[in-house]
Parts: structure tokens; sequence; C-alpha cells
């Protein structure tokens, strides 16, 4: 069985001069061109209503557009974002079986790349899957991307569709699933606290991290063993899971850290 994992990137973004190094372009890099085109068709103020965001985002960001080459200067997209989520899965201290692992099961969602293999070649941008840019007559980038990225996905082969990715960028995937392509498992981190289980937002982006960093370091190959994931004091729930979902919980008074000498996870059975 042949599994693909789906997460989201970071706002912010940098450019590393160090490796892991970019391999290859994206592979929707001519509707990225597009999407710059219409980015520059905007005010600087009509880009910043798009972004939401403040003046010296704003500056930062249009003046990005402006000079933007999709070719010159890239850095590998899973180093190139920054934030909790992309710190905990810390590609840039992978070995080498770990990164190819990576490289050949982890599809990072975008709203202006489309979907971006981690060692694809990617430039600092500013654009959210969410973002209502009205491009080639649609009226978002929900409407602009459509059934692409899934049947990406399908195209590759894969069976199932390991969904990490927050609700807005499964979004862009989750609508389009078919009976006859691969299937979708949904994996939750959640915190019980007074009997009640919660996801805060945070401590879910660091669990999704070291989650992808987890499947590459044992280059996990099965969904059953997907099910013995304990990081960060989480353990699998197997009355909160379902047939199309995972529900890892841990109590609020766990550690984030992993106990090496506890008793392997409840085990699961996937088809």
């Amino acid at each position: 069985m042949s599994l693909r994992i789906i997460t989201s990137p970071a706002k912010k973004m940098r450019v590393v001069d160090a490796p892991p190094w970019p391999v290859r372009e994206p592979a929707f890099l001519a509707r990225t061109e597009r999407l710059l085109e219409a980015l520059r068709a905007l005010s600087r103020d009509e880009a910043q209503r798009l972004w939401a965001c403040s003046d010296r985002l704003a500056d930062l960001n249009y003046e990005r557009v402006r000079t933007m080459d999709l070719a010159a200067g890239t850095t590998a997209a899973v180093v190139a974002y920054e934030g909790i989520q992309y710190t905990h899965l810390a590609a840039e201290v992978m070995s080498e079986d770990e990164l190819a692992w990576l490289d050949g099961h982890l599809r990072i969602l975008s709203g202006f790349y489309g979907m971006l293999r981690p060692l694809d070649g990617v430039v600092p941008y500013r654009l959210e899957m969410q973002a209502h840019l009205a491009v080639d007559g649609t009226r978002n980038l929900y409407e602009f991307w459509a059934d692409a990225l899934y049947e990406a996905l399908a195209a590759e082969g894969c069976d199932v569709i390991v969904n990490v990715a927050s609700v807005e960028y499964a979004r862009a995937v989750t609508p389009w699933v078919r009976p006859d392509g691969p299937q979708l498992l949904t994996c939750l981190f959640g915190v019980e606290r007074d009997g009640r289980l919660r996801q805060p937002a945070t401590e879910a982006k660091a669990a999704r991290g070291t989650f992808v960093r987890w499947c590459a370091e044992r280059g996990v190959k099965t969904l059953d063993e997907l099910c013995d994931f304990r990081e960060r004091g989480y353990e699998l729930s197997a009355e909160r899971s379902s047939g199309d979902s995972l529900v890892f919980v841990r109590a609020e008074q766990n550690s984030p850290s992993c106990d090496k000498s506890a008793p392997p996870a409840a085990k699961c059975s996937l088809v």
C-alpha cells in the first residue's frame, strides 16, 4: 500500500543557502506564473487587503511580488517554510535516507504553488489558500486549483492520503476524493482536559511536524505503523478513531516528550 502525507505550509518563509538543496521545479509552476501575474496586477492597497496583513508585511511582500523570479535563488520547500510545524519536522538535520523518504511521501499544499514535494525549489511568497484572488475566471484559489491537487496525488499511484493539514488547506483536496481514487485518512492530535478533547493550535502544529519527522525516521510503509506514534506523550485513542481518522491523545499534564520505556501503543487495523 502506497501512502502520501499532505500538510500545510507556513506563512513565514526564508531563503536558505545550505542543504538540503532544491532538486527540481514545482510541478504546477505554469499555474504559479499565472497567479504571480494576477498578484502583479493588484495595487499595493489591494494586495494588502488580499493578504490581510500589517503595513510592514504588505510592503515586504508587495516588493517580493514586483521583483520575483520563480527560477532564481530558490530554497528547498521543506526548509523554506518557518514555523512551529517545520521546526519540529527539522528537515535540515535529517539523514539522506530520511530526506529521501520525506521527498517521496510528503506533499505540502500551497495557495501559490499548489502542491510541493519537500525538495522542490521555491521562493518566498505570501498567498494563503483561502485568499479571494480572482484568476482565469475563478473567484478564489479553491476554484482555481479545483481537483488538480487530488488528481496529482492519484496520478502518483498512492492508495491513501494521510491528512495532517489544517482545515483551510485540507479543503483543497477533501471535496474531490472519489471512490475509485486514493482515500483520505485524517490524523488528529488532541489534548485531554477535564474529560474533553481539545486541539490547541500551537500544540497541533508541533504534533504535526513531530509526526511527519517520526514517519521519516522509521521509513513508514503501512498505515498500521502510524498507530504506533507516541511522541510528545501522545497515544492512539482507539475509541475516538474510525476508519477514516486516527485520533492521538495526550493528557494535559503530560510533558512533550517520548517515554522510550513505555509499552507499545494500542494496535489498530486499517485497510
